[in-house]
């Protein structure tokens, strides 16, 4: 074979192959997920003369274009997700001259899907919006922002279509380079287009927008240019026919598209709680956007082992060693849990030093607490739940993934609507939910990898 004979992209069961492929992705998580909360720490403290309560709404907007934002994001990860798993196949088939021809066709592929993304949100955003938020300057501050912060979809689908390359062939340590470009970018921007600082325009609200576009574009650049530098795109022969192939598209697209579908649902889901919170109010939205953050924080090691098990099990499969799946999964499920328990632990112990960051008052964080508790409790029984989830990915059987996600999604928004809308409960009582969600798609999951069903799938 032309490409790197000499170099095995198999994976190894071990605990220290593990961490050396989901470190360098959960520093690669936490990066974008500090920019987010940068985002919003900086709008928690924005002051409007005209708005007494800036501050706060800035967050509750933030909270409703956040998760907007995220369904489209998410379509990009669904794609991610399903290459991710196909490259890592054809490294544990070691046949590497494969990869770069899945790469090449999923970049064409992303930027069309980034181009339906960008029309949607400016034909049909501020439709939803209107039908959806009660509060007209919340719906008007959020459709402006929208606007905006849709023209970095090309750049982020890009951008995760390069993670799924390196995840896929074991090199997840050169994820920080541009995640690291991108924080810097945006810490920077943020501080400057948000408040005028920097020389530069004062834009408020929408500063964040511009600002995250241009951090985006910037960790695309860097990480292209390290992959040049290192070598790996000669090695993988990655811009080699350049052209559309039907074949492998549509093999992407086989697997990816019941993955687009199932996170599309699960993060629509997620506005339509954001949607039911608004209906309760400023504050219980602006507490439930800071709840997003800590997932997004605290999360990003459950996340990482998450996408080890979705690489390592496909790659395991394609070594023709099924019989160590099982094993494989118990030993990712057991540093999953060595992870989020003492930071579960650290939260409860600690919950106003994280929530005293948004520049809010006391009451906000007194309100907030009993959340938090709830929260943090979730986020153990996510970090063993999506691991086994991940696990059906990396078989290949994707349309499973798609058949657990809807049927624990019928349960989630029961239970919202039930407990948000209909009795009209607490948001302690509504972010309960998340407990449904994640014992649902724990038990699917499991039942389904114990059966062995997925031994029978090739991809």
């Amino acid at each position: 074979m032309a490409t790197a004979p000499n170099h095995s992209y198999k994976v190894e069961i071990t605990n220290r192959q593990i961490l050396q492929i989901a470190l360098p992705i959960s520093l690669a998580i936490l990066v974008p997920q500090i920019n987010f909360i940068t985002n919003n720490i900086f709008l928690g403290h924005l002051h409007d003369g005209s708005l007494a309560d800036a501050g706060e709404q800035s967050l509750a907007t933030a909270g409703i274009t956040g998760v907007f934002y995220l369904i489209f994001a998410v379509v990009g990860q669904g794609l991610n997700n399903g290459l991710q798993a196909l490259i890592a196949r054809r490294a544990g088939e070691n046949r590497i001259d494969e990869i770069g021809k899945l790469f090449s066709q999923s970049i064409l592929l992303s930027l069309s899907l980034a181009a339906v993304c960008i029309l949607f949100t400016y034909f049909f955003a501020p439709w939803i919006l209107q039908l959806s938020i009660k509060d007209h300057g919340v719906k008007e501050q959020a459709v402006s922002f929208l606007r905006i912060r849709i023209w970095g979809l090309p750049f982020l689908f890009i951008y995760q279509m390069r993670n799924a390359l390196l995840v896929g062939t074991n090199q997840s340590k050169f994820l920080i380079y541009g995640t690291l470009a991108e924080t810097i970018v945006n810490i920077g921007l943020d501080y400057g287009l948000i408040f005028g600082h920097l020389g530069l325009p004062k834009l408020g609200f929408n500063g964040a927008a511009y600002a995250s576009i241009i951090a985006e574009a910037s960790g695309m650049f860097v990480v292209f240019v390290v992959i040049h530098i290192k070598g790996i795109s000669k090695q993988l022969q990655l811009f080699n026919g350049f052209k559309f192939d039907a074949e492998r598209t549509k093999l992407i697209l086989t697997q990816s598209s019941p993955l687009i579908f199932q996170y599309v649902m699960s993060v629509a889901s997620w506005e339509f709680f954001y949607i039911m919170v608004e209906h309760h109010g400023k504050r219980d939205l602006a507490i439930s956007n800071t709840m997003r953050n800590l997932f997004g924080l605290f999360g990003v090691f459950t996340w990482s082992f998450a996408s080890t098990t979705n690489t390592m099990v496909s790659n395991i499969i394609g070594q023709g060693k099924k019989e160590k799946v099982i094993e494989l999964m118990m030993k990712i499920i057991k540093l999953s849990l060595c992870f989020s328990i003492p930071l579960a632990i650290l939260l409860n112990i600690f919950p106003t030093a994280f929530l005293f960051a948004f520049g809010q008052n006391a009451d906000f964080a007194q309100a907030a607490i009993p959340v938090i508790r709830v929260v943090s409790i979730a986020l153990i029984m996510m970090s063993f739940s999506t691991v086994w989830l991940n696990a059906v990915t990396g078989t290949g059987n994707t349309d499973v993934n798609l058949a657990i996600e809807m049927i624990t999604i019928i349960f989630y928004c029961m239970y919202v609507w039930l407990v948000l809308g209909y009795f009209n409960l607490s948001l302690v009582y509504g972010w309960m939910s998340e407990y449904v969600y994640w014992i649902s798609t724990f038990t699917f999951s499991f039942f389904y990898m114990r059966s062995g069903k997925w031994k029978k799938k090739a991809i």
